[in-house]
């Protein structure tokens, strides 16, 4: 029976995952591979796509289902556990096992930007994604501050992204879907004119591959990276696993 591995998510048709393994399989010669998306309106739909797949050997996992898919998993590696968010499961004897490869995709794309300077970094958005982010920029030695719409005690509203709070917190990753194609003139409402030449700013997103937030930081002096490579990382680490 043929391999089969996916991508759970929801309004997925843009995903870099389906074409990067469908080339990956080909340039290996693996004609009993494939990689399928299964675009889930509700995450409870895992269950019927189990069923119907025994084929699955593993799957990735995008927005919003990063947190969601826990309570469906048998077990999870120690550090999925530790971050709270799986974007990678290896499927065995019908046994789920999740996995975090986004943390190793973020910190190895971000490490070669990071300054002595950087010291402070601001997440912007609070889902899975953001909690690798955050467990990566711990291990480089940054401190974090998530920035949400909603106010909470352990972080900042977008109102309060004053210029202090923009001059000390040097690094701002965006863990937000805002700007993705098509919707591509959106950006986090952050206060761009306090941005400088001392600013990081990193955009999980890849598609397209500069934007809007990037552009406008770019504009104000600020590095700008995007989260093309990361996916790349997190992608081989996935593969890793499911060959393991």
């Amino acid at each position: 029976m043929d391999k089969l591995f996916g991508l759970v998510g929801k309004n997925i048709s843009y995903s870099f995952s389906q074409g990067y393994f469908t080339e990956k399989f080909k340039e290996l010669g693996l004609d009993d591979h494939s990689y399928v998306n299964f675009d889930l309106q509700d995450i409870k739909e895992i269950k019927a796509v189990l069923q119907k797949n025994t084929n699955l050997v593993g799957f990735n996992i995008t927005i919003p289902y990063k947190e969601a898919i826990i309570p469906f998993l048998t077990e999870m590696d120690s550090k999925a556990a530790e971050i709270g968010a799986v974007n990678v499961v290896k499927v065995s004897d019908s046994k789920l096992t999740g996995y975090n490869t986004d943390v190793h995709g973020f910190e190895k794309s971000i490490a070669p930007f990071i300054k002595p300077s950087h010291k402070k970094a601001l997440i912007l958005g609070t889902g899975g994604a953001s909690k690798a982010v955050a467990h990566a920029l711990k291990t480089l030695g940054i401190d974090i501050k998530f920035v949400s719409r909603t106010a909470k005690e352990d972080r900042f509203t977008y109102d309060e992204l004053s210029k202090d709070v923009i001059s000390e917190y040097t690094v701002i990753v965006n863990c937000t879907p805002l700007g993705t194609f098509p919707n591509v003139e959106q950006k986090p409402a952050i206060p761009y004119e306090f941005l400088s030449d001392q600013h990081l700013v990193y955009d999980l997103i890849y598609n397209p591959s500069e934007t809007s937030f990037m552009a406008h930081a770019k504009k104000q002096g600020a590095t700008a990276v995007n989260g093309h490579k990361m996916l790349k990382l997190q992608a081989e680490k996935a593969w890793e696993i499911w060959n393991d």
